[in-house]
């Protein structure tokens, strides 16, 4: 071998030598026990023996009739006189009986147990939803019937017990999720597609994450592979505690592209706990309507950042329905937690006792202030809340004298009184300025604002004629101002918050 060839020889070495030094540190994850193999990464194995037993499947089967249930093929619809027509008669109507007929829908997920003396096993709502039978089937081969304690759809979460019937399960515990962060190692276990207890390693790609699946979304983003089958499943820290539930993938072809979602555990085990305790959710209630606060809203009320939650309404009834709140006012801090964003507001509010008093810091007018404020209970708030508009009654009051209008921004407001309550349909105990008509591609019309809507506040001033709306607009365009900012009432009284350009 010439001396060519050997320094030749000697840099592929370093260099092949260099990239293993520079892989095996990025490859390894933080709950690796180091080992001292030289053909790979330190391995796994002892971190997924120790959680593997707490995993368990979920097998759930559900009573349908004939066709009608999920994942039935409805028959095509097929030109008449189709060479085809006997074809699809003969497959589709002898298939499973008549259409009548009961039929087992089986279905798989994922689990883990939280108490092994107790027989507490957690998973997700979506996969023991409607179930008639639910098994649970342990690492071991064991298989126990199970029964539903509790379920939240709002979070997806359900929590079933089973009987040890003597037999020694193994359970794991919550871990803190507020303390992940992007980057961090994390451990998935389920059951994909109905092959059994299977592991995956990952980091934590985002946190925070709102995928439009519920009020409280907060998920947990990994890439550590989630498929159908493992909802329900833990995902693990680095010291094996239960940090997140998967629940959602976002997949085209339904396969793993490492975009998975877990419920984070700071959310989900105040969830299962009350479904423990009550077999039901019990969570605070503020009694308040919200809306987003935009640039445009912010700057409208004197805000230097656009932060917190709009107050559109207070429900009747509710919590604050004693001027402790007012719509209008932006809650920017509840029971000391920041509200950076209106979607914070609901969550933190949730997870709040019934009965507690709590500290809210609003913005009321450019001024900012704390209240003290009671909770009620969320459950009892619906009821209340969606029965809230059911009176429509007209008013009995004398006719108006003929309508005055003006026209401001794109639209042409008249006075509230019987004849306009008539002609849009307005509820009686609504009150303001109503719209009658919104010139097209106007600035009102870009804001989606309709006639028959009633404006109510301009600037947090209320109004009830045409000329208070003139004045308002006037007042605010001599102060500088680039928008108003506008509470607008619904015909049956349910408020919004919109702003309007005035240049």
């Amino acid at each position: 071998m010439t001396s060519n060839t050997l320094l030749r020889a000697a840099r592929r070495t370093f260099i092949a030598g260099t990239a293993a030094l520079i892989v095996g540190p990025l490859a390894v994850p933080s709950f690796v026990t180091p080992s001292a193999a030289a053909d790979g990464p330190p391995s796994v194995a002892d971190l997924a023996q120790g959680l593997l037993g707490a995993v368990v499947n979920i097998s759930t089967s559900q009573t349908v009739k004939g066709t009608e249930g999920p994942g039935a093929v409805p028959m095509p619809q097929l030109p008449e006189g189709s060479p085809f027509q006997d074809f699809f008669d003969d497959f589709f109507k002898n298939r499973g009986g008549d259409k009548g007929s009961a039929q087992k829908v089986q279905s798989l997920g994922s689990g883990f147990v939280v108490d092994a003396e107790q027989g507490i096993v957690v998973t997700n709502n979506h996969v023991i939803a409607d179930a008639d039978d639910i098994e649970v089937n342990f690492s071991d081969g064991v298989t126990l019937k199970a029964t539903l304690v509790g379920a939240d759809i709002k979070t997806d979460v359900a929590v079933l017990k089973v009987d040890p019937k003597g037999q020694k399960l193994t359970a794991v515990k919550f871990g803190d999720s507020n303390k992940m962060r992007v980057g961090d190692w994390v451990m998935a276990i389920g059951n994909p597609f109905g092959l059994g207890g299977t592991v995956t390693v990952g980091i934590v790609s985002a946190r925070n994450r709102d995928i439009s699946s519920g009020p409280y979304d907060d998920f947990i983003q990994t890439d550590a592979a989630i498929n159908r089958g493992n909802s329900g499943g833990p995902l693990f820290n680095s010291v094996g505690e239960v940090i997140g539930i998967n629940t959602a993938i976002i997949s085209p072809s339904g396969g793993s592209i490492g975009i998975g979602f877990s419920i984070p555990s700071q959310l989900a085990s105040g969830v299962v706990d009350q479904l423990r305790q009550f077999g039901e959710t019990r969570r605070g209630w503020l009694g308040v309507r919200i809306q987003p606060v935009t640039a445009d809203i912010a700057e409208s009320l004197g805000m230097a950042t656009a932060k917190g939650a709009l107050v559109a309404g207070v429900i009747k009834g509710g919590p604050v329905d004693n001027g402790t709140i007012l719509a209008g006012d932006v809650i920017i801090k509840f029971d000391g937690k920041d509200i950076q964003e209106m979607r914070d507001l609901p969550r933190v509010v949730a997870e709040s006792t019934v009965g507690k008093a709590v500290d809210v810091v609003i913005v009321r007018k450019g001024v900012e202030q704390t209240v003290k404020v009671t909770l009620g209970r969320l459950e009892d708030g619906e009821k209340l809340a969606s029965g809230e508009n059911g009176n429509t009654d007209q008013d009995d009051g004398d006719k108006a004298p003929a309508v005055s209008t003006a026209s401001v921004l794109g639209m042409t407001v008249g006075e509230l009184n019987d004849e306009t309550r008539t002609k849009f349909g307005i509820a009686a105990d609504v009150s303001g300025v109503v719209i009658t008509d919104v010139a097209k591609d106007s600035a009102a019309a870009e804001r989606g604002i309709q006639a028959g809507e009633v404006i109510t506040e301009i600037a947090q001033e209320s109004v009830a004629t045409p000329k208070d709306v003139m004045d308002r607009i006037g007042a605010l365009k001599e102060q500088g101002r680039k928008n108003a900012l506008l509470m607008l009432a619904s015909k049956t009284g349910e408020l919004r918050f919109v702003t309007i350009r005035m240049d």
